[in-house]
């Protein structure tokens, strides 16, 4: 039997810090997305400058986010929380303060690698502090739902400060949060002394799975700009394929490996890092697609698109923290995560039917309620199973998994339903203009531009849909209850309880 330890009396208290943590990271994105124009024109970035805002971070941050979980795992999961605040913190300010492009761009390369040492730790921490199964889901319920909501919380924050102050509080508000949660952090964080991994570091595994992530990430941002058959594009995805190939035979050879096949290789685990990673696809295309359907089609401003999210913020709320939580004690995860995709891909059909005089309470209002309480649903049980049966010394690595599926999930979803939307815009464009001046008539235009964006979606659809389809069919976890068992003939000396399998 394995032994079991008491819970930490301040775990709860210690939530609220790691959930504000979270938040920050995820709602960063999307915050200096709605930003962006006011910093474009301040800082007098070019055109082909200012996808660098946003691709200096995801490159940072996807590429080294399994460098960050493996340094979770030897430093200590507390104090590379810490660590990846005060960093955060600090690129923030440097960011907000930038006099120019090459400023910014290094602050957000800065903020990507504190990132990655900060997001794999918050997730870990919850793992190695909630052993209670009750209390493991209902933890997650709330990550879950800040994970899924943040971002849309992040385009109503971004409206706020751009619109009442300037762009650059959408950087320095960073501070604030960092700063709570690193005192919080200090004051109530009490990592278990068991489950570090003191193995050295595998150099070779971190040179090639963060060159091999940066090429994937990086080709799919050349991809939306250059196009898919480009050189560049190419070359970036064949490197990619080399990179983490070389990656995988390296990690099944070295003693004390980044990634330990086993992390991945285990069903469950790598049934939530997949269908996850898809369901990202569609739900970063959606933010993208609404948001400029809100602001150039409807006429909102950044302010009011963003509150325009707020529907599929309570459901994720919803779907996370009361039918998600409740229901994991009572069903197999496959029950929620693969409905719950499902009712997701509902609500993103509902959404594709967009005109350019649809009437927001009759199909934006239904869709986007629907996908929060689907994507909520599912993605409770998603981040709860991410650690599903994880040796203790795998949990950092094994959060960081979660995390790169959704990185890369988001860089892929960007570039592959804009180029979509893109195609689909220009191929109406030829088969309805009459003449030239059907270019310069503003109706003409905005409706190209939402056949495009509804194309897209319903190619979203379709992933959603696929998402479930992979979540029923390779997750098998049992349901999660006190009852726990070790997962046979792995995990003898495992000294806190693992999920049911």
């Amino acid at each position: 039997m394995p032994e079991t330890r008491l819970p930490d009396p301040k775990r709860w208290t210690a939530l609220i810090f790691i959930a504000i943590a979270q938040l920050m990271v995820v709602l960063d994105a999307t915050v200096v997305n709605i930003a962006l124009p006011s910093a474009q024109a301040d800082l007098g970035i070019s055109d082909g400058n200012r996808q660098w805002v946003v691709t200096a971070y995801t490159l940072a941050f996807g590429g080294l986010l399994l460098f960050g979980g493996r340094i979770a795992d030897l430093w200590g999961r507390r104090n590379t929380f810490i660590v990846g605040l005060l960093g955060f913190a600090a690129a923030s300010a440097l960011g907000g303060a930038a006099v120019n492009t090459a400023m910014l761009l290094g602050a957000r390369a800065l903020q990507g690698v504190f990132g990655a040492l900060l997001a794999p730790a918050a997730l870990s921490l919850i793992s190695v502090m909630f052993t209670d199964a009750k209390e493991r889901a209902k933890a997650f319920g709330i990550y879950g739902a800040i994970a899924g909501a943040g971002a849309a919380v992040g385009l109503i924050l971004g409206g706020v400060l751009t619109e009442y102050l300037n762009w650059r509080w959408a950087l320095f508000v960073n501070i604030f949060f960092a700063v709570a949660a690193v005192l919080g952090a200090i004051a109530f964080i009490r990592e278990p002394a068991e489950g570090r991994n003191r193995n050295r570091l595998d150099i070779p595994g971190v040179v090639l799975a963060s060159t091999g992530l940066v090429a994937l990430v990086y080709g799919f941002s050349r991809a939306e700009s250059d196009g898919w058959s480009s050189g560049v594009t190419i070359s970036l995805f064949v490197a990619s394929v080399v990179l983490l190939s070389s990656f995988v035979a390296v990690e099944g050879r070295v003693k004390a490996p980044l990634l330990p096949l086993r992390v991945i290789t285990e069903r469950n685990r790598g049934g939530v890092y997949l269908s996850l990673g898809l369901a990202i696809i569609g739900m970063f295309g959606l933010f993208l697609f609404l948001t400029y359907y809100l602001q150039q089609v409807m006429g909102y401003s950044a302010l009011k698109s963003g509150f325009a999210f707020l529907p599929m913020v309570g459901g994720m709320v919803i779907g996370s923290t009361q039918i998600g939580t409740r229901l994991m004690l009572r069903v197999r995860p496959r029950f929620l995560m693969a409905p719950g995709f499902l009712v997701a891909a509902v609500g993103m059909g509902i959404l594709a039917q967009i005109k350019v005089d649809s009437n927001y309470a009759e199909i934006l209002l239904p869709g986007l309620v629907l996908m929060g309480l689907g994507m909520g649903t599912a993605f409770m049980p998603a981040m709860s199973l991410s650690a599903h049966g994880v040796r203790p010394e795998d949990a950092g690595v094994a959060s960081a998994m979660v995390n790169t599926s959704q990185q890369v999930g988001g860089s892929i979803g960007t570039a592959l339903l804009n180029t979509l939307a893109a195609s689909a815009t220009t191929t109406w464009i030829g088969s309805h203009a009459k003449s030239p001046a059907d270019l310069k008539n503003q109706l003409f235009v905005n409706q190209a531009a939402v056949h495009g964006y509804s194309v897209a979606i319903y190619w979203a659809t379709a992933i959603l849909a696929l998402s479930a389809v992979l979540a029923f069919v390779l997750v098998d976890a049992g349901v999660q209850n006190t009852g726990e068992r070790v997962a046979e003939g792995d995990f003898e000396d495992m000294p806190i309880p693992v999920i049911a399998h």
